[in-house]
């Protein structure tokens, strides 16, 4: 494991971060026009992140077809998203509920929480205007999620987090920067994005800490389960019934995504960032190299 990461004091990181949360949040319902229309002819995300884009069920598909899969693609990584935020603020409230209320940290994780809760209501405010369904994971792995908060502990319940927020963050940017992604979308996205960076400090600097703390055998444990929760973050991203809604077998175009090169670019692409700094604080390693190849996050 790199010597080279310092973390600031644990109470001074939160200070700041609460003082930024104070100067600069959004409110959903204040800060989105939910009553503007979509726009026409617009993609809800860019068809080149399109799970199925370069294959031959994409060359197939007719123009408004492709517009409509990203839109079912959009509702899937929405609605995902709102699950992994969920099981942070579980795994946050479990912290919470050891801590010392007075100190900054603490209150810091509360903070987060009252964020996630918006972010939360935010995304599935997008997902029924877009009039997709909220498809979520598929039933195993919501099952599994509910035994995580109480699986998950220390450095890898906080890179796991970390893994979610980072690979949607780099969807989420490439998105708001796409002017021919529809604007709310985009709006969305730019929200989110703005305030998850304040999480992904706080995150960060508690893997580096705790990290720190750990023997062998410890580092072990956190290798296998983030790279096993990683893994089912990015298999959960597109729910294979999101395919229905242009007319596939949700079977058979969920096996071509999975096999599909430029959707496992899109995968690691969207993991570049996150895993450098993971391999650096020793979190990838032999224990959950499996899961980490499985989920394309490396190669």
């Amino acid at each position: 494991m790199s010597r080279t990461l310092q973390v600031g004091d644990r109470e001074k990181t939160a200070d700041r971060l609460l003082r930024s949360t104070a100067r600069n949040s959004y409110d959903p319902d204040v800060d989105l026009d939910w009553d503007a229309p979509l726009e026409e002819g617009k993609p809800f995300i860019p068809f080149h992140r399109s799970s199925l884009y370069g294959t031959a069920m994409w060359d197939r598909l007719s123009e408004d077809q492709r517009i409509e899969l990203t839109k079912h693609e959009f509702a899937s990584i929405a609605s995902n998203g709102l699950w992994f935020e969920v099981l942070l603020m579980q795994m946050l409230l479990k912290e919470f509920y050891d801590s010392d209320p007075r100190t900054q940290h603490a209150q810091y994780a509360l903070t987060e929480v009252a964020d996630e809760c918006r972010h939360s209501t935010m995304f599935a405010k997008a997902v029924n205007k877009v009039g997709a369904p909220a498809y979520g994971p598929l039933p195993l792995l919501r099952n599994g999620g509910r035994i995580l908060p109480t699986t998950l502990k220390g450095p890898s319940a906080y890179a796991s987090i970390l893994v979610a927020e980072e690979v949607l963050d780099r969807f989420q940017r490439d998105q708001m920067n796409d002017a021919d992604v529809q604007p709310l979308v985009r709006m969305v996205n730019r929200i989110h994005v703005l305030e998850e960076a304040r999480h992904v400090t706080f995150a960060r600097e508690e893997v580096v800490r705790r990290m720190a703390e750990c023997n062998a055998a410890e580092r072990a444990y956190h290798q296998y389960w983030t790279a096993l929760v990683s893994y089912a973050i990015c298999f959960s991203l597109i729910n294979p019934h999101v395919y229905k809604a242009v007319g596939l077998r949700p079977r058979d175009a969920h096996r071509a995504a999975w096999s599909n090169p430029h959707f496992q670019n899109t995968l690691h692409w969207g993991g570049e960032k996150i895993m450098a700094f993971l391999d650096e604080v020793g979190l990838v390693g032999r224990p959950g190299m499996r899961w980490w190849k499985k989920a394309f996050l490396i190669r």
